[in-house]
């Protein structure tokens, strides 16, 4: 069995929109398991684990608008966040194989996340390993050149070959 990225989330975590209430210490124990993730939907728990990360590369408490954090979009679309999509549906996928629209969605993700590192490569390199080692994602650079494979090339190349 697969474990999950969820699974260093504590249970007895207070859910995202309870955490910094003044009011919570004084609740009953009761109230505060049905506050906690441990009563928490997949999403709410998501939601999370996203911010975790985007903690993560953030460079500053304060920063929110670097690319890391942000991206070109909108905080759905970071780096950060589709990283934790994208663990997400890979878990989902082991589960249930035969599930081709989240495979679709995954690897439109996948590519999406691509493009934004490459960016990032591009411009900032640093902060593009710094990213990639925070998140511990491998990547991998796209070839310089590919040459669509033709029944007329490889006659040519062959041809070539025995010349």
């Amino acid at each position: 069995d697969i474990p999950s990225q969820l699974d260093d989330l504590p249970p007895t975590m207070l859910k995202k929109d309870y955490a910094n209430l003044p009011v919570i210490n004084s609740v009953d124990d009761v109230v505060k398991r049905l506050l906690s993730l441990e009563m928490a939907s997949q999403k709410e728990k998501m939601k999370i684990k996203t911010q975790q990360l985007v903690e993560k590369v953030r460079r500053s408490p304060n920063d929110n608008g670097s690319f890391e954090v942000q991206g070109n979009f909108s905080l759905l679309f970071t780096v950060a966040a589709l990283t934790a999509r994208i663990r997400m549906l890979e878990e989902h996928l082991h589960k249930h194989p035969k599930d081709k629209s989240n495979r679709r969605r995954m690897l439109m993700d996948v590519d999406r996340r691509r493009k934004l590192l490459g960016y990032l490569r591009r411009v900032r390199y640093n902060t593009f390993e710094n990213t990639c080692q925070q998140l511990g994602i491998h990547y991998s650079p796209p070839p310089a050149y590919t040459r669509r494979v033709t029944k007329r090339w490889l006659v040519k190349k062959a041809f070539c070959i025995k010349v």
